[in-house]
């Protein structure tokens, strides 16, 4: 009986709280300028002004305000079950959800649960650590000084740039956001370059594409390659999770050069199995502008990680054996487990990666492909929540107590509009670390959780490198993860 009456009441309550307004606001509006013709009748209190949607024949209302028609207007319209942000009307409700844009659709081939996000060992469930006591703060700052210990804590300055930006850099149309944008793919380039990355012959896999801004510069630079002349093959994937507007990739139509969309999670994406990357097996390169806290290690293990590998299966060989080969000591985290030949797989060997890193607050335990570097140094997933949290610090301070801090950077890796939401934290610490030292904090923070990605791909067999490869008066995260293997496979002729 109360299930029931307590459907009733929701029903009741959805009604009453988006028609009353609507009725008092279009009373309160009668008096007022009249709309357009042709133009709804429905005053938008918050606009100051009336409804622009052109209404039905003999209609006063648009279909999103019909409900006002004093007759009703018809069938009334309801909330969409799958989305509450826009409505249906009721007697086709049932059409509606066989065509809605927020309906579930079929998994795609390469969708494979969880296949990136590391292994489930209960850590995931912890609390976030919130370090607001002093002996607490005193206790994970030790902590960190000690591991910080024979790490290599200068990161060299690396700012570069690639010729085929170069107009557009000195393009006087473009803003100060879509200048710094360009600075930082042209420097991404610029080092993809002097890796040898950029080259013919492979598939350049972006993840957190977005616009896929960073693939269509990629493209433009081997656009007048000789070497992409004598021989065509070329692909970017472009994987990005949600639903994007204004995409570049649409705009190419070349000859020999293929560019495919994958909307999928990078948790669930599994390489092996894209169909595009199946053909001709091309040697992959992974690039990333910038990657959201957990989806720079979701695509570490991407790309490096064996699709199914499982802690039953018997260790796969290396894809490129390093000079001095280290094997996985007994009690090692089996995650760190060197991976196989993508060509087994499916799809060619991974070339190398550049990836622009960011918000390492959102970062997580379970997808954290350091965790064998943190068990080493004494440090477990309660560690990892807390200077997750205080690497925010060096970005954006104690907000909104911090006046002297800087601003947070506004791109994403879900696209170049989206901001980046700081870590929450209390004010508790206000007066025990200046603004200074919290900076520092975060930074060496952030610099402890990329050392662990860095292991994580040395026992890979890649040599990786952290580099500042723009400005701080550009962006704030302005660090570039890069890794090539210790011993480079063989191109194609």
């Amino acid at each position: 009986m109360w299930a029931g009456n307590h459907v009733v009441f929701l029903q009741w309550w959805h009604f009453t709280r988006f028609t009353e307004p609507l009725k008092e606001t279009a009373s309160v509006s009668s008096n007022m300028a009249t709309p357009e013709r042709g133009r709804c009748a429905f005053f938008v209190q918050k606009k100051k002004r009336f409804c622009k949607m052109v209404a039905g024949k003999g209609k006063k209302y648009c279909g999103e305000h019909a409900t006002m028609e004093e007759d009703g207007g018809g069938s009334r319209r309801i909330i969409c079950p799958l989305d509450p942000k826009h409505t249906v009307t009721e007697d086709r409700l049932q059409k509606h959800l066989k065509k809605c844009n927020s309906r579930e659709k079929p998994k795609p081939v390469y969708f494979a649960e969880n296949i990136n996000a590391g292994s489930a060992d209960g850590h995931e469930m912890l609390k976030q650590v919130t370090a607001h006591l002093r002996t607490e703060l005193e206790s994970l700052l030790d902590k960190l000084k000690t591991a910080i210990k024979g790490l290599q804590c200068d990161i060299e300055d690396s700012v570069l740039s690639h010729p085929a930006l170069h107009d557009e850099l000195n393009n006087p149309k473009n803003g100060d956001s879509a200048h710094k944008h360009l600075k930082q793919q042209s420097s991404i380039l610029g080092h993809l370059e002097e890796l040898g990355l950029l080259g013919r012959g492979r598939c350049f896999v972006e993840f957190g594409a977005g616009r896929g801004k960073l693939s269509h510069w990629i493209h433009e630079a081997l656009k007048t390659c000789e070497d992409l002349k004598r021989n065509d093959d070329l692909q970017l994937l472009l994987v990005e999770r949600c639903s994007t507007r204004f995409k570049v990739d649409g705009k190419h139509q070349d000859v020999g050069v293929q560019f495919e969309r994958l909307q999928v999670d990078i948790q669930h994406l599994d390489l092996s199995k894209v169909p595009l990357l199946q053909e001709k097996k091309l040697p992959l390169v992974g690039v990333g502008k910038h990657l959201c806290g957990a989806a720079t290690d979701l695509a570490l293990r991407c790309l490096l990680e064996t699709p199914g590998l499982t802690e039953e299966d018997e260790p796969p060989h290396k894809c490129f054996r390093p000079s001095e080969p280290s094997e996985p000591r007994p009690g090692d985290d089996p995650e760190s487990a060197p991976a196989s030949s993508r060509s087994d797989a499916g799809s060619g060997p991974v070339l190398g990666l550049a990836v622009a890193l960011c918000c390492h607050h959102r970062c997580e335990w379970r997808h954290y492909t350091g965790k064998q570097f943190f068990l080493q140094r004494g440090l477990g997933a309660p560690e990892f929540s807390a200077f997750c949290r205080m690497s925010s610090w060096a970005t954006c301070g104690l907000r909104p107590t911090n006046q002297d801090c800087p601003q947070q950077d506004s791109t994403n890796q879900r696209g170049d509009g989206e901001e980046h939401e700081p870590a929450e934290e209390d004010d508790a610490m206000n007066g025990f670390l200046s603004a200074a030292e919290r900076e520092q904090v975060g930074h060496l923070c952030k610099q402890l959780i990329d050392s662990g990605r860095c292991h994580f791909l040395k026992m890979k067999g890649y040599s990786s490198k952290l580099t500042r490869y723009i400005g701080s008066d550009v962006t704030l995260e302005n660090i570039l993860l890069t890794a090539v293997p210790l011993t480079p496979p063989p191109l194609p002729d």
